[in-house]
C-alpha cells in the first residue's frame, strides 16, 4: 500500500506499473486531472492545502477499509498539494485485484469517500475570481457500498 501526499507531479505510469502483481487481473486507475473550466468559468489553476497528518492517516484507512470491503489485493493512493495547472493530476487512486468489478468499485468508492470525508481542500482560481471548491455529494448509486 502507498498513500503519500505529494508536491511534485505525481507519475501514473509508474505507479500503475509499481502495483502490478502476477496474481492480479486487473489494474484500475483513476487520474483526477485539472480541467480548464467548472460550471462555465475559465480555470486558471488549482491551489491544494491539507490538514496533512489526518489525512495521510484517513488515506490509510480509507485504503484499509477499500481492500476488506471490495476484496483488492492492494491500493496506491497519491495527492498533490500546492498549485496545480490545467492537465496537470491532482489524485492519482491505482488498485490491484484479481477481478475488474472489484478494482473498478473500490476505485471508485476511494475517489468519493475522499473527496467527502479527507481534509484536503481546493481553492479554484478562476479568470474573474477564486472560491474554494465545496466537496461533491457522494453518488447515491455506491453510497451502500461503503456498508
Amino acid at each position: 500500500m502507498k498513500i503519500e501526499l505529494v508536491r511534485d507531479p505525481i507519475d501514473g505510469g509508474a505507479l500503475a506499473e509499481e502495483i502490478k502483481a502476477g496474481s492480479d487481473g486487473a489494474v484500475c486507475v483513476f487520474d483526477g486531472i485539472v480541467r480548464d473550466n467548472t460550471r462555465g468559468r475559465r480555470t486558471l489553476h488549482l491551489d491544494y492545502e491539507a490538514y496533512e497528518e489526518m489525512a495521510l492517516t484517513q488515506m490509510q484507512q480509507l485504503s484499509e477499509q477499500a481492500i476488506t470491503k471490495f476484496g483488492v489485493r492492494d491500493v496506491t493512493l497519491v495527492h498533490r498539494l500546492g498549485r496545480l495547472l490545467v492537465g496537470e493530476t491532482s489524485v492519482l487512486i491505482v488498485v490491484a485485484s484479481a477481478h475488474r468489478g472489484a478494482a473498478f468499485d473500490a476505485c471508485r468508492w476511494l475517489i468519493d469517500t475522499l473527496k467527502k470525508q479527507v481534509p484536503i481542500w481546493k481553492k479554484e482560481q478562476f479568470v474573474d475570481g477564486a472560491v474554494w471548491a465545496d466537496g461533491e455529494p457522494f453518488p447515491e448509486e455506491i453510497a451502500g457500498a461503503a456498508q
